[in-house]
């Protein structure tokens, strides 16, 4: 973008026929080839998370028209799917992983639909996705104490190290909630960088642990897709989204507030 702001997309599943549990937030597999088609035909660059907080964390210039193109929970579908199309296109991505949803000895039972296993994360890495953290179990970090918290991101950052060889650099935000607290553990924990969500272009003021993200949902058609890309109508786009965002905000406030009070009275 001409402005220096960046659109970063976020999937969740890519898969022919979703579950309930991830049927809104899963894309087709021919949208997703359409969507990448789209994306090499407006001639954008694709990066990792970690080379755009890179590019700005040192004041270099961004190539021509970056795009991210990220991808949360560690869905089977991200491996049969979508490394193809992006195999054929060159484009680089990166992987958000819940360490305790993927299959093998460290699953806790708690993956929505098919998930990745190791080998597969291994096959990703290896066809140039960054491999992220997105916490062990997926809870809402920001409603977790300080033991849980740290708990929740030093073990996927351990899981994730174990299994690759390599310490995960970048974080996204369960839900997209975080808080200053959060973002100080993502920090304290060893992440350069984490993402919210916001649907949103990032921006470089925003900080490298907010960098907001817009949703790409099953029901983006290739013209709001487009849109997306190009930064237009973001706001109409998501309206019902932030009204929800911000009324739940409300909410979650509201209960860190009686959770501190009841603390004090202990």
């Amino acid at each position: 973008m001409s402005d220096g702001s960046v659109p970063i997309l976020m999937y969740h599943s890519v898969a022919a026929a979703p579950n309930d549990a991830t049927r809104v937030l899963s894309v087709a597999p021919e949208a997703f080839a359409e969507q990448m088609a789209i994306v090499g035909d407006l001639g954008l660059t694709p990066l990792t998370t970690a080379a755009l907080a890179a590019h700005w964390r040192r004041g270099a210039p961004l190539p021509a028209r970056p795009v991210l193109i990220t991808f949360d929970d560690g869905y089977e579908g991200v491996h049969r799917h979508a490394l193809p199309v992006l195999a054929r296109h060159g484009f680089p991505a990166t992987l958000f992983v819940t360490t305790g949803w993927l299959r093998g000895e460290h699953d806790t039972g708690g993956g929505l639909d098919t998930m990745l296993d190791w080998d597969q994360v291994r096959d990703l890495a290896g066809a140039g996705v960054e491999i992220g953290g997105h916490s062990h179990t997926h809870p809402q970090l920001d409603q977790l104490g300080d033991q849980d918290l740290e708990r929740e991101l030093t073990r996927c950052r351990d899981v994730v190290a174990g299994e690759l060889g390599a310490l995960p650099v970048s974080f996204a935000y369960p839900y997209g909630y975080s808080s200053r607290r959060v973002r100080q553990a993502v920090r304290g924990a060893g992440y350069d960088q984490a993402l919210a969500v916001g649907n949103a272009l990032a921006r470089r003021r925003q900080g490298p642990y907010a960098l907001h993200r817009v949703t790409v949902r099953r029901s983006t058609g290739a013209d709001e897709f487009e849109r997306l890309l190009q930064g237009r109508a973001i706001t109409r786009s998501f309206l019902r989204d932030r009204a929800l965002t911000k009324g739940y905000a409300m909410v979650r406030r509201a209960r860190q507030i009686r959770r501190k009070a009841s603390r004090s009275r202990v």
